[in-house]
């Protein structure tokens, strides 16, 4: 453990209004301790880190120059802003950081006036500070607002949907593009600071309208023709001819990790009387800490590690994460069917679909962060008899809900959605939950969904994904490792909408969809010993669901409780309707549904969330037993 460095400039920061008294030739300094800090705080509790440091230099100008939290300042994503969270008076708090009860990794409305909006999904900025551009201009106020939003959040057409109804608005806008990964931009350098500096300064501005003025007394094909060869004369210079025709005024590239390049620029924005701008700055990932600089990924998420070496302090994995199962898995079948192929939205190595470009690069696709085109993509591919797998996050194909309807359910396209991260997902917290997919997929006609109970199943339902041809099917897996059971050579199909009975019993019946079915017979053991004979059986298919094996288990048993790690209104309720329809409520079963419950779940180790969401083995048991009507309170104790 080394000492902590000393840090005097950045001790006398407790909010923007103190950094906004410090020389401008002493925020270099400022930059280096606030860097130091970050590196440190991270080490301590994990998170994204590349993406701070790439961005620490930018951060300081932007609260030195704009009158944070009058000015709105948007950060798209979330991922960099621990060097903003510690400007913003929660430096104290920064070790907390996605710790139960502590710092969010990502803005958070409820957590800071300094965060005018929350992020966790990308490519939100422009749309939100477009909306409270207007705001403002509707109230009659005067701040700035400014979004700052990464080149990799710039694949997403949400962005561009954006930026084109903002340049249409004309309001005051103004955009930061930070590029640490694109190359879209000529290399950064004085005489590209000097233009930047040149173009966005007032007495340019200036003559700029004047000679617009002039112009509008011409002939109309005059007019345009002078507008368009300031643009073009500006796109030979600087580049950002895309966003001028946007209707966004393009200043830079300029080096976003250069203060003296950084202020003037940032400056003259602030005090320009235009429309929408867009400055380009070009920062680099990792910025300053030579290990995050060395990486592939830039450090962008960590675990807890060693500021020295760098090296993070990871657990000795006892079983293989899901996700990596789902490739091997993915990669047996595709050897065997070459019409398999696999699509993933910016997340390669988050869906483990990077294991399976190595084998097939050919048969790979990644669309960026565009989960709408990924959907339909897909859709295009299966028309064509090719085997589609769309992986992604539960939390991202949200962004595609209307895609998966309209584009794959409706024509009954057999595409394979691979839900990546369903479930709770600790540290990430409630933006990156993959709490809904069950509800939002089980009410669609004709789909089959399936969960793993374990990475053994999920083999096989990679399998029956692959085989089922009539329309689309989904599996959804958790975030992280397995539970250690023995593993297929190879996975074989699954009859459709059969479930399995893993334990019998009499009195009590727990009907588990997914990997909750490790806590339902643990709880079982708990019953057992508390003289209840439970049964356990495994949904596997939230849709079609098994109808005579529930209808059984409700004939047989005087409760029947359904366990599911998604919200209400998913399989707990498909299977209250079944036993609705079929009368078997009125036989006077007694039924309970645990689900995640009815709000949004701060971030904490998943472990503890899973338990304050009641879906541990002990509150599996106590329900059960209230149920019954016996006494709870020593299995709730225990």
């Amino acid at each position: 453990m080394t000492e902590p460095t000393a840090t005097p400039l950045l001790d006398a920061v407790h909010v923007p209004s103190d950094l906004r008294r410090i020389p401008e030739d002493r925020l270099p300094q400022l930059a280096d301790e606030l860097r130091r800090e970050t590196i440190d705080a991270v080490s301590v509790t994990g998170g994204h880190l590349g993406a701070g440091l790439g961005v620490v230099e930018l951060t300081v100008a932007l609260h030195h120059v704009f009158d944070t939290p009058t000015d709105r300042l948007i950060w798209d994503v979330g991922h960099q802003v621990y060097p903003h969270k510690i400007l913003t008076g929660r430096r104290d708090r920064i070790r907390t950081l996605r710790k139960g009860g502590g710092l969010s990794g990502f803005t958070k409305r409820a957590e800071s006036e300094y965060d005018p909006f929350g992020a966790g999904h990308s490519s939100t900025s422009i749309s939100a500070g477009l909306g409270m551009a207007v705001a403002r201009d509707l109230k009659g106020a005067d701040n700035r607002v400014v979004c700052v939003i990464g080149d990799g959040a710039m694949s997403a057409g949400m962005a561009y949907e954006a930026m084109n109804n903002a340049g249409a608005a004309g309001s005051r806008l103004i955009v930061i593009l930070n590029d640490n990964d694109m190359s879209i931009a000529p290399p950064t350098g004085a005489m590209s600071a000097y233009l930047a500096r040149l173009v966005s300064g007032r007495t340019y501005l200036s003559l700029r309208e004047i000679g617009r003025g002039l112009a509008k007394r011409l002939p109309k094909f005059v007019e345009r023709g002078a507008a368009r060869a300031e643009e073009y004369a500006r796109g030979l210079a600087m580049g950002g001819t895309l966003f001028e025709e946007l209707g966004f005024y393009y200043v830079g590239p300029i080096d976003g990790h250069n203060l003296e390049h950084l202020l003037p620029v940032l400056k003259n924005v602030r005090d320009a009387d235009q429309g929408p701008i867009l400055v380009h700055v070009v920062t680099q990932k990792g910025k300053g800490y030579a290990p995050a600089e060395a990486s592939a990924d830039k450090y962008h998420g960590v675990s807890a590690f060693d500021v020295v070496s760098g090296a993070q302090a990871k657990a000795v994995a006892n079983a293989p994460s899901y996700t990596k199962v789902f490739a091997q898995s993915l990669i047996a079948e595709a050897r065997d069917d070459d019409r398999i192929v696999a699509i993933t939205a910016a997340m390669p190595g988050g869906t483990g679909l990077d294991l399976f470009a190595q084998a097939f690069p050919a048969r790979t696709f990644d669309v960026g962060i565009a989960e709408q085109h990924a959907v339909t993509f897909a859709a295009g591919l299966a028309t064509e008899g090719l085997k589609p797998f769309c992986a992604l996050y539960s939390t991202f194909l949200q962004r595609a809900y209307d895609q998966v309807v309209h584009d794959v359910a409706i024509q009954k396209l057999p595409v394979r959605f691979a839900i990546d991260r369903a479930g709770l997902v600790g540290a990430d917290g409630a933006t990156h939950a993959g709490a809904y997919d069950i509800a939002y997929l089980g009410c669609l006609p004709d789909i089959v969904l399936m969960a793993p109970a374990d990475e053994a199943e999920l083999v096989h339902m990679v399998a029956t994904a692959a085989d089922y041809d009539e329309g689309p099917s989904a599996f959804r897996y958790p975030r992280g490792e397995g539970v250690g059971v023995e593993m297929p050579t190879r996975g074989h199909p699954l009859p459709i909408g059969r479930g399995r009975v893993v334990r019998e019993g009499t009195t009590v019946a727990l009907l588990s969809l997914g990997p909750r079915l490790a806590a339902a017979r643990e709880a079982a053991e708990e019953l057992g010993l508390r003289g209840v004979s439970t049964t356990v059986a495994d949904a596997r298919f939230a849709k079609p669901l098994d109808r005579d094996l529930i209808l059984r288990l409700a004939r047989e048993h005087e409760v029947l409780v359904t366990v599911e790690e998604g919200s209400t209104g998913g399989f707990g309720a498909m299977v209250l309707q079944l036993l609705a329809t079929e009368g078997a409520l009125d036989r006077g079963l007694k039924i309970r549904t645990l689900t995640l419950p009815d709000r949004f779940q701060d971030h904490d180790k998943p472990e503890l969330q899973l338990a304050e969401a009641g879906l541990d083995a002990k509150t599996i048991a106590a329900t059960a037993l209230l149920a019954l009507g016996r006494e709870a309170r020593a299995a709730l104790r225990a």
